[in-house]
């Protein structure tokens, strides 16, 4: 093994001399049972686990763990496993994307200053993915993720139900009338049969998927279900690549590279993925130190066609992907209609396009063909204009076609509990052709950005048989939701950004196709409410981790990262001496 390295192990910083300190930091790790031959040139796999009982979809990582360390023992390696911060979104309020940034500071830290010659992170409910891997992006040693994998397809009265979006659209029946409170609530049991992530294309499901377009993935990681024993398969040939990794010196930052984030964003169009996936992207494009911005949304994403037909945007879930044959078959048909950069290296020091350009598919209707797919242009939609001239985000195969392009007057919610509060009044001045906003709902305005984007209908329009309307805010929302949701509008109404000046009445132009987002009111007139704005604008005072998060986080299209933690710093750490 040691021959084979092209550079010393990093791990020898701590067990590799006879000195004091050498003895030091094998003494006290052999407390657990480790044999003096273990610390003599086998490379240090740190296991980096989000396993927690509050985090529902991550609480088979023990087992998923378990099978790691089998395969890095395997390849001739030293398996550490150890906690960090678990943010799931299903428990923790007021939204796990308030802790992120949080998260990835503990897992740089982790992994910077321990004994470790490469990492394995294990990830699942939304946003440990993108947290893992901005902290280990800001570390780049040799790295592969691991994902929970989704849970088994929901059951309800015979029927497959998806997670988190059987929730919206039950509620809102419920709302209009035609769903009593029994039936609703009787799907709550059926709807999470197994452990994992959401079954549905949300943004956990999204982002698997992301990190296997991306390579640092093995092939097959975004959709093996949970329970499926080829997960844990997975998980094992994962330990064993890491080692090979190590070997080859395969750092992070070779395999995150311009083309690889492009083909992340034409994935997520040819799946119907999350809108989210465009904040966490940036974010790791930052800490590797790759230029991503909106605009190559629109010029890598905007043209490529949905071919999943999965749950919120289609008909089927996770499950039904798998077996159809996962996202290799998807990333073949992109490459066969030249749809994707073939030359991107991946985990397994192979080619993207070498991986997946004999995959299988299975099933027609769950993966279409480039010919006949569930929606034309199925890429995130950028829209700018003077209420967002930093950009706003709208998710295309989720909206209703028919108002992509729209005008409408403004229905305005100064933040959620006015929302909340207001949007029950049976005397609520709006119709179906009104447009919803919503503000002070981004990164500061309700700190973390909560997935709030997607506004409930008003119960009196949902009893005429409303649908969908277009709703406007600072927000995100979950990728398990639906309609046509203008969301992450920048600068936020809580850094007075031209959405704080909206009004009740105001006119709004959305055009979808054209990337247009306006308010119908002369600069003039907007410059003049945002200085009366201006005037009485206080951000309170909270104290704590909350405190540092406004201050410091930037804005949507910036990946609402923390200003500090941009950039690569390296593995590097200074010596220790005792």
């Amino acid at each position: 093994m040691s021959e084979k390295t092209k550079k010393p192990l990093r791990s020898a910083q701590w067990f590799g001399s006879d000195d004091k300190n050498g003895f030091m930091y094998r003494s006290w790790m052999k407390n657990q049972g480790i044999p003096d031959h273990q610390f003599k040139g086998k490379p240090v796999i740190g296991i980096c686990n989000t396993w927690s009982e509050l985090t529902p979809c991550n609480a088979h990582f023990r087992q998923i763990a378990e099978k790691v360390k089998q395969g890095v023992i395997e390849a001739g390696g030293v398996p550490v496993e150890f906690p960090v911060f678990s943010n799931g979104e299903s428990n923790l309020r007021p939204t796990a994307m308030l802790t992120r940034n949080l998260a990835s500071m503990d897992v740089e830290e982790s992994i910077r200053g321990n004994p470790i010659d490469g990492v394995v992170l294990l990830v699942g409910c939304d946003k440990t993915t993108p947290a893992l891997l901005m902290g280990a992006a800001s570390c780049n040693l040799p790295t592969i993720v691991v994902s929970g994998g989704p849970m088994l397809n929901g059951k309800h009265k015979g029927q497959d139900i998806g997670s988190g979006t059987i929730v919206w659209q039950m509620h809102e029946q419920y709302k209009s009338g035609e769903l009593s409170l029994h039936d609703f609530m009787g799907a709550e049991a059926g709807m999470s049969r197994s452990a994992g992530t959401c079954n549905t294309m949300g943004t956990a499901s999204t982002m698997a998927s992301m990190v296997e377009a991306l390579g640092v993935s093995l092939p097959h990681n975004a959709a093996i279900p949970a329970v499926d024993s080829r997960r844990y398969v997975l998980a094992h040939m994962s330990g064993i690549q890491i080692v090979d990794m190590v070997e080859e010196d395969l750092t992070l930052s070779k395999i995150l590279t311009p083309e690889a984030f492009h083909n992340a964003i034409r994935t997520n169009a040819a799946i119907g993925g999350s809108t989210n996936a465009v904040i966490h992207l940036k974010a790791i494009a930052q800490r590797i130190g790759v230029d991503l911005d909106l605009e190559d949304w629109q010029k890598y994403g905007r043209e490529i066609p949905t071919l999943v037909n999965l749950q919120p945007s289609g008909q089927y879930l996770m499950e039904d992907f798998y077996y159809a044959g996962g996202l290799p078959a998807v990333l073949r048909r992109l490459g066969e209609a030249g749809k994707l950069d073939k030359e991107t290296i991946t985990v397994n020091g192979k080619t993207l396009w070498d991986n997946v350009k004999t995959a299988p598919c299975y099933n027609d209707d769950v993966i279409r063909t480039i010919d006949n797919p569930l929606v034309e242009q199925g890429g995130i939609c950028i829209l700018r204009g003077n209420l967002a001239p930093r950009g706003a985000v709208l998710k295309p195969s989720a909206a209703t076609p028919e108002l992509m392009k729209h005008k409408g007057r403004a229905v305005v919610f100064e933040n959620l509990d006015h929302y909340k509060k207001r949007i029950l009044d049976p005397a609520l001045d709006i119709d179906a052709d009104c447009i919803m906003v919503l503000k002070n709902c981004g990164p500061k305005g309700y700190p973390g950005m909560a997935e709030v984007g997607n506004m409930g209908l008003p119960p009196k329009l949902l009893k005429q048989g409303v649908t969908d309307m277009v709703r406007i805010s600072d927000a995100r929302m979950s990728g398990t939701a639906f309609g046509t949701v203008v969301l992450h509008v920048a600068p936020e109404a809580m850094e007075l950004g031209p959405l704080a000046a909206v009004q009740d009445g105001d006119l709004i132009e959305l055009d979808a196709q054209a990337g247009v987002l306006n308010l119908l009111i002369t600069d003039e007139e907007l410059e003049a409410r945002l200085a009366l704005l201006r005037e009485t604008h206080v951000i309170v005072k909270t104290g704590g981790y909350l405190e540092l998060y406004r201050e410091h986080v930037l804005q949507a299209d910036e990946g609402c990262d923390f200003d500090f933690l941009i950039g690569c710093r390296g593995a590097d750490v200074p010596s220790h001496s005792h």
